[in-house]
């Protein structure tokens, strides 16, 4: 179930999804059932202001894992462990992440962000996280992928055996840029929750545009 253990053979980009950053907890779990019918989604990475984590999270560890999809809870252990997640995505630099790497392995997986330089990068490598988030969990601002994070990502990705995720844009389309750039994951947020057709049609789209061929040209 792990993001590390979900890479297909043939190198395809897998989708991963963030949790939007407003919802009305009675609309919010129909229309996660939706995007979890929509697809192959690899993980959910939950994030809230803290008063809200650990209602959301109860709410879509179960649903998501019972279609195989991961769960993440944001900078959050202790939540994480009371609601069965597979893991954590860390993206608080004041931590300790070897140290919080070295508890949770080999049992839950954990992913670490806030990734702005190379060097941040390399150092959150050495200490053997399942996969490395380049980009804002807020960063759709626009319908494209930013492009330091793209930068980042594809220039992770090239080098290194840990998988490299990238906050996607706005549009759904952004997704063809991390197929491109040879990213082992994108993650969607307001291109799957504000999609005109619903999140199930948005799920759909993503992973339509993910099974095509690479673009010789970005």
């Amino acid at each position: 179930m792990g993001l590390a253990m979900s890479i297909a053979d043939d190198n395809s980009c897998r989708l991963c999804l963030v949790t939007p950053s407003d919802f009305a907890p009675a609309s919010f779990a129909p229309a996660l059932d939706q995007a979890l019918a929509g697809g192959d989604i690899a993980s959910i990475i939950v994030t809230a202001a803290p008063a809200e984590l650990a209602r959301l999270s109860a709410a879509v560890v179960p649903r998501a894992q019972s279609h195989g999809v991961a769960v993440l809870i944001h900078n959050d252990s202790e939540i994480a462990a009371k609601t069965s997640a597979d893991g954590i995505h860390i993206d608080d630099r004041n931590v300790d992440l070897a140290e919080i790497v070295a508890k949770l392995h080999p049992d839950k997986i954990v992913g670490v962000g806030n990734l702005t330089s190379r060097h941040n990068a390399m150092v959150a490598g050495q200490a053997e996280p399942d996969y490395l988030f380049f980009g804002r969990l807020d960063g759709d601002t626009d319908p494209a992928i930013f492009p330091k994070a793209l930068a980042l990502a594809e220039w992770w990705a090239a080098l290194f055996q840990i998988p490299a995720v990238v906050m996607g844009g706005n549009d759904v389309a952004s997704v063809r840029q991390a197929r491109n750039a040879g990213v082992e994951f994108v993650a969607l947020r307001r291109a799957i929750w504000e999609h005109p057709d619903g999140p199930g049609a948005a799920i759909a789209a993503a992973n339509r545009l993910l099974a095509e061929a690479p673009d010789t040209v970005r």
